[in-house]
């Protein structure tokens, strides 16, 4: 009562023959003790009745072999077309379109980075993540941690050496000339992207303070005299209103106090 010949199953093998004993070696069925081909006794849990049946393998979807014709408005070339030009409406041809649900979800997740990258600018995503790692003023500290590090400097020195200055706790005192939002560089968040343009004093020269208050309002107007606590940042670039560049000195202010005059 042998079965099929040695090694005609394999592991995907599902023939089963539940009324006879098995070899675990040959994989053949008999109905006496011992192996028709190698002459061993069949163990107690390959005999009939005792032996486990054999896991069924799940059978491959096969395809209807039908082809599937898809709108050209459908197809890959033009929705990736789209999503380069318009992103907004390769989103919603690729949604509507007859394509695998998998490739759906990746290609809108594409377009929807594309889309924000086109809109908002590489430049400023790269600003956010740097500013969210490391933001340009400490923020581990407290107030009175903070104002105590800063060192009193003289503007004029600062104007003249801000590389020397950089990375700096420092204390400076200086007069509001102007306010702008248009330079390189901000820090992302409530009222971070506001930039004082102050003079100093007896030197006809400016610097620029970006605001990072991370207490309360820094709306300061033009002509006001304010002592900013801050960390030096080197030379950043100023847009006047109609566009005309100039570099200056930069202070990342944490903290401000406007000195009101008695």
């Amino acid at each position: 009562h042998m079965g099929r010949m040695l090694g005609a199953f394999d592991g995907s093998d599902e023939l089963d023959r539940p009324d006879l004993n098995k070899c675990p070696d040959c994989l053949c069925f008999f109905a006496g003790d011992n192996c028709p081909l190698c002459g061993k006794v069949c163990p107690e849990e390959m005999r009939a009745g005792n032996r486990k049946p054999p896991k069924k393998e799940k059978k491959r979807r096969q395809s209807s072999g039908r082809v599937t014709f898809v709108e050209w408005y459908h197809s890959w070339w033009f929705i990736i077309l789209t999503m380069i030009f318009i992103p907004i409406v390769g989103i919603i041809l690729l949604a509507t379109s007859p394509h695998k649900k998998s490739s759906k979800i990746t290609f809108i997740i594409i377009a929807c980075v594309y889309l924000l990258i086109t809109t908002i600018g590489i430049g400023t995503i790269i600003g956010w993540v740097i500013n969210l790692f490391n933001p340009p003023v400490n923020t581990r500290l407290s107030r009175e941690e903070y104002v105590a590090k800063c060192e009193s400097v003289d503007a004029e020195d600062f104007w003249r050496d801000p590389e020397a200055y950089k990375d700096k706790f420092l204390k400076i005192t200086v007069t509001v000339s102007g306010i702008t939002d248009d330079a390189d560089g901000y820090y992302s968040g409530e009222d971070y992207t506001k930039y004082y343009i102050c003079r100093i004093e007896g030197l006809g020269k400016e610097i620029l303070v970006r605001s990072c208050i991370q207490s309360g309002q820094s709306n300061f107007a033009t002509g006001d005299k304010v002592t900013f606590y801050g960390e030096g940042d080197g030379t950043v670039t100023i847009y006047d209103s109609d566009y005309n560049s100039f570099t200056a000195p930069c202070l990342n202010a944490a903290y401000a106090e406007l000195q009101k005059e008695n």
